[in-house]
């Protein structure tokens, strides 16, 4: 990846919607060229899919909670059926298995208290716990989807 690849990329992140001659003339390349470059990045698996990011306000789930869980159990058989339970919970955003003293961190998006309830109590029939944690975002210092591209 080189210094246009990475332009490219820093346009696309910005907004993908961009047409290939905005983005071709932004990098300083002409449109095939940088159309043959933004098709090698899909290729590659570089540029996984262009989306569309929501207001969530707009869309009713404007309370964002960060939810911390420990668990005793580590096998795979757990692990899957807990996955596949909280994949089926759209209000789910963000999944993570972490090292340290939490095992699995969960964003999720709720229009208010009683939305994150439901979600909790979704959660807690799908699996056992040993903590379940939920941390209410009160304001948004930073939120970005576009990734440094330094190290590319």
């Amino acid at each position: 990846m080189d210094s246009i690849d990475r332009k490219i990329l820093k346009c696309l992140q910005q907004d993908a919607t961009l047409s290939v001659a905005e983005i071709s003339r932004k990098v300083g390349l002409s449109a095939s060229p940088c159309w043959r470059r933004i098709q090698s990045l899909e290729k590659q698996g570089v540029i996984r899919k262009r989306v569309a990011l929501l207001d969530p306000e707009k869309v009713n789930v404007g309370v964002s909670v960060f939810v911390a869980l420990r668990t005793a159990r580590h096998d795979r058989k757990w692990l899957d059926s807990f996955a596949q339970a909280v994949a089926s919970i759209d209000e789910v955003v963000e999944f993570y298995r972490t090292s340290g003293s939490v095992d699995y961190l969960i964003r999720v998006v709720v229009p208010d208290i009683a939305g994150y309830d439901g979600v909790y109590k979704r959660l807690i029939a799908a699996a056992e716990f040993l903590d379940v944690s939920g941390s209410f975002v009160i304001e948004t210092l930073k939120h970005t989807t576009a990734l440094p591209l330094d190290y590319a």
